[in-house]
């Protein structure tokens, strides 16, 4: 049957029959928000690249933390920029660290609000680098698995409800499986990014966790853009080695592959719209080409009905209100 007997603008003709047919509804359930902890106190530090975005310290973070609970936001991730950096990122796995510190101050604000510790090395190593070096230069993946333990060991003992490691390297998964299983830590889930690229998005994420690498670039451990069968092998590896929650990375750019994972494993998915989306957003809208509300909830909506479970964004307060204001409006 076509035109005229079939005519698909009756179901869209009102609000009413467009919310009755609607496939995909994005909610404030479905995101995570990343906070950014650094030295200092009373530290409250506008990210310049990225508009709305500061940097937090510790005494400052559980309030910013109870504002994010407060607009009905389940979850947030937390990076931490350490007050001083060295070959092997100690400051990472130090358990009275930036962010066990943070973690412990949350949890005495908001003990409901989740919190996930990105387990990674590169924002306290001195090089910049995701793990250990060796003398030439090369990233030690299992040299690094032991230490990406210690960080994820510190985080689960300081309150945190989830560890996400980031880094990328082969086997971290069971390393911090097995390692939080035999510290009595069963229960904590982990959030892999199994599939992580080597994105040129990642630009002002850089800014905000003075991540950037000394030297070189890290797609010697992060993914290939091109490819897309990797991201599957990455993720059925990690399931295999005891991931709860899979997360591909970024998101917009790689909505083919949620769609992939979700469809051929059907487990608990997040993505990530990154620091680089967030920003190209905040820079049209801030130059009046673009409606920054319309577009930020269409890029999230069309990261909700690739298959993502769990989207992480920095647009997730802006966002609640401005779902609020839609729902306060039928």
């Amino acid at each position: 049957m076509a035109f005229p007997e079939q005519r698909p603008r009756r179901l869209r003709r009102t609000e009413g029959w467009r919310r009755l047919v609607r496939e995909t509804t994005l909610s404030v359930d479905d995101f995570v928000y990343p906070l950014f902890i650094v030295p200092g106190t009373g530290v409250e530090n506008p990210v310049q690249s990225m508009p709305g975005v500061s940097q937090f310290s510790v005494d400052r973070v559980a309030a910013e933390a109870a504002s994010v609970h407060a607009l009905g936001i389940p979850a947030i991730i937390l990076f931490g920029v350490p007050e001083e950096k060295d070959a092997t990122g100690s400051a990472g796995y130090d358990p009275d660290g930036i962010i066990p510190r943070a973690i412990r101050a949350i949890k005495g604000e908001v003990p409901d609000l989740l919190i996930w510790g990105d387990v990674c090395l590169c924002e306290y190593t001195d090089h910049g680098h995701c793990g250990v070096l060796t003398e030439a230069g090369e990233v030690d993946n299992d040299a690094t698995l032991p230490l990406l333990v210690r960080a994820s060991l510190a985080y689960a003992q300081a309150g945190a409800d989830a560890v996400a490691p980031s880094d990328m390297m082969d086997g971290r998964v069971a390393a911090i499986r097995e390692g939080l299983d035999g510290s009595d830590l069963q229960h904590i889930p982990i959030v892999s990014y199994a599939a992580k690229y080597a994105s040129a998005y990642y630009g002002p994420f850089r800014d905000a966790a003075y991540s950037a690498p000394a030297f070189g670039d890290r797609r010697a451990y992060q993914m290939d853009p091109p490819n897309a069968e990797e991201a599957l092998n990455e993720v059925a590896l990690d399931l295999e080695e005891g991931a709860d929650i899979v997360m591909v990375k970024p998101a917009g750019p790689y909505l083919d592959i949620i769609r992939r994972v979700k469809d051929t494993f059907g487990v608990p998915t997040a993505a990530y719209q990154v620091s680089g989306e967030y920003s190209l957003i905040k820079a049209a809208a801030g130059n009046g080409w673009i409606d920054e509300r319309r577009v930020a909830l269409e890029a999230l909506t069309g990261i909700k009905r690739a298959g993502a479970d769990i989207i992480l964004n920095y647009f997730a307060k802006d966002a609640a209100l401005w779902l609020r204001e839609e729902a306060e409006r039928v």
